[in-house]
């Protein structure tokens, strides 16, 4: 039951950045990136909460491999954002990863 949850909320936030994403960038770069990021659900066994897998699998590189840097970058942007505009306190997270992607 907790594995379905995780799976609903990481689905869920997929969607709302991807909507999001959409209304920020140009048309052509949308399309491309929210045609993109659904790839990265391979990843899910490695970044969803209680995951077991210790490392990213061929297909989840691959996957991150063939997105462009703007795409991310941009996603993870607005992702940030999102709890501000829904009038919640920003969104922390401990570790030492999070640094290099900003």
């Amino acid at each position: 039951m907790a594995g379905m949850r995780s799976a609903v909320s990481y689905s869920l936030v997929l969607v709302i950045v991807l909507v999001a994403q959409s209304q920020m960038v140009p048309q052509s770069l949308a399309q491309t990136c929210s045609a993109s990021l659904p790839n990265l659900n391979v990843c899910a066994p490695f970044v969803l909460p209680g995951a077991t897998a210790t490392a990213p699998s061929p297909d989840c590189c691959n996957a991150l491999q063939s997105i462009e840097h703007d795409c991310l970058c941009n996603t993870i942007r607005i992702a940030s954002r999102i709890p501000a505009q829904c009038n919640l306190p920003p969104l922390t997270c401990g570790g030492q990863y999070l640094h290099t992607l900003y």
